[in-house]
């Protein structure tokens, strides 16, 4: 089992882009998927908002995810959001076994 958390984050002024760029360009984004138990660390862009940016964050589990969120890393990110004045909303998912019959309707 894993988990995928979606967080969107939303600002002005392209604000939002510019956290995700000096999440990129810092190192921060790439400590994170070096990040024991992390599966997916990927920003995007919705192309109907471009005030607001996505990110698609996985882990292998629970315990994965709690150790990021003790780690130092954790006050880069919340400076970050303070210094771009971003809000959060955040979906959580947790992954199920794949149905078999889903398979005829992927196209690889």
């Amino acid at each position: 089992m894993s988990l995928t958390v979606n967080l969107y984050y939303r600002g002005q002024n392209g604000s939002a882009r510019k956290f995700a760029a000096e999440m990129e360009e810092s190192g921060v984004a790439s400590a994170i998927r070096a990040e024991e138990g992390n599966l997916r660390y990927e920003y995007f862009q919705p192309l109907d908002d471009p005030e607001t940016i996505l990110l698609i964050d996985s882990w292998e589990d629970q315990e994965a995810l709690d150790a990021h969120h003790a780690s130092a890393m954790m006050g880069q990110l919340a400076k970050l959001r303070e210094k771009y004045d971003l809000h959060m909303s955040v979906e959580r998912y947790v992954s199920a076994t794949e149905a078999a019959g889903d398979e005829q309707f992927i196209r690889k």
